[in-house]
């Protein structure tokens, strides 16, 4: 199904074919299929991973006696590799099972979208949409014309969808044409674990990942380029850096984790370099959050995630003006942010160098960040659980 995805995502033509026969085909099969009001199916990042948002409320859901009768549904890429805890069951992503649970679920939970690119919710399903973050570059119809990324037609769905400040409403709003009404802002579930943590967890943490005390531990988590891409059409992240002029500056102190987005089907080969431990395949971003000192990106939505923990933050932005130009972003990072943006790894490298020295510093620039973009986090795994059983309970 990946071959099938890459050819749909690279010619618009063969896409919007399937996109027009298919959703007609599976409305029509929805006619034939009944609702059941007792399903709730699960979804992250389309299937790729059993994680984020929705990973927290499932496994609150499964305390939670509201939900006791309910019939719980993973939707993953890969069943036979993936552990899924508790009762649910789980299914194959895009196959006709898929869609044929899809039709009958009362109840979607995702952080992306259910529908694969199709457009077949019926007038009855409910969706809840926590999305997987707060967008620096641009989304929807906001991405600059011109931009070489896939472009679905169909549209992101929700019924309730998430927001961890009022700055989220009123991207989504506009990116995606939806209504202020659906969006309650209660934080993103992911996040309250980043509350709760304490300092046996980021010792178990970092033992499971073999980092050895007393490093300095930065979290390096770029995002893609969707114009950047490989002879087969696949998203590639190659990151102007000298991973030996890291290693030879910053091996003896520190420990870089490596995460590179999960769209990039290839990326910067870091295993050569003790420096650098990828955990690009790591399931939970929220350990990583925890179990680092301090966080390194560009234009991805873990910075709004990681502002929630006041720990310093570096912006490592080598193509600012190539990716503004080409994808468009809804902040202006040397003004909106309040830290250095670094075009070249060298004055990133020296500040890092510096942040123990001017520790508390960085971390009051991070608090500003948060207090300005992230304004409701804690408790969002609670609330979202309130008002599931709240709208399944009106039927």
């Amino acid at each position: 199904m990946n071959k099938v995805s890459y050819i749909l995502k690279s010619s618009r033509f063969l896409y919007g074919v399937y996109y027009y026969v298919m959703s007609a085909l599976l409305r029509l099969l929805g006619v034939f299929v009944g609702q059941d009001d007792k399903m709730i199916l699960f979804n992250s990042y389309g299937g790729k991973k059993y994680n984020d948002s929705p990973k927290e409320i499932y496994e609150y859901m499964l305390s939670d006696h509201r939900f006791d009768g309910y019939k719980f549904v993973w939707a993953v890429q890969e069943p036979d590799k993936e552990s899924v805890p508790g009762r649910a069951l789980i299914i194959k992503t895009d196959s006709f099972r898929y869609f044929v649970t899809a039709l009958r679920a009362k109840m979607w939970v995702t952080n992306s979208s259910m529908e694969r690119g199709l457009d077949f919710k019926k007038k009855g399903t409910v969706c809840f949409n926590t999305w997987h973050g707060t967008p620096i570059k641009s989304m929807g119809i906001d991405i600059n014309d011109g931009n070489q990324s896939f472009k679905s037609k169909s549209l992101v769905r929700a019924d309730i969808m998430l927001a961890q400040s009022q700055y989220d409403i009123i991207v989504f709003t506009h990116a995606f044409k939806l209504p202020q009404s659906v969006f309650k802002m209660i934080g993103l579930p992911r996040n309250d674990n980043l509350l709760k943590y304490k300092e046996n967890d980021i010792c178990r943490i970092r033992k499971d990942l073999g980092i050895t005390e007393n490093k300095t531990v930065i979290l390096y988590a770029p995002t893609f380029r969707e114009y950047t891409k490989g002879k087969s059409k696949e998203v590639i992240l190659d990151i102007p850096i000298d991973c030996k002029y890291w290693q030879e500056v910053l091996g003896e102190k520190f420990i870089v984790l490596f995460r590179a987005h999960y769209e990039a089907a290839e990326h910067v080969d870091v295993s050569k370099y003790p420096l650098f431990i990828d955990v690009s395949d790591y399931q939970n971003l929220s350990d990583l959050i925890i179990a680092s000192d301090a966080l390194i990106s560009d234009y991805s939505s873990v910075f709004f995630d990681y502002s929630i923990t006041h720990k310093p933050m570096f912006c490592f932005a080598y193509d600012y003006d190539e990716y503004l130009h080409k994808r468009g972003m809804y902040l202006d990072l040397e003004t909106e942010m309040p830290f250095i943006v670094h075009r070249d790894e060298a004055t990133l490298i020296n500040e890092l160098r510096i942040m123990h020295e001017h520790y508390e510093s960085f971390c009051e620039k991070t608090t500003a960040f948060q207090e300005k973009y992230v304004t409701v986090y804690g408790q969002a795994t609670e609330r979202s659980c309130d008002l599931i059983s709240d709208v399944l309970s009106k039927g």
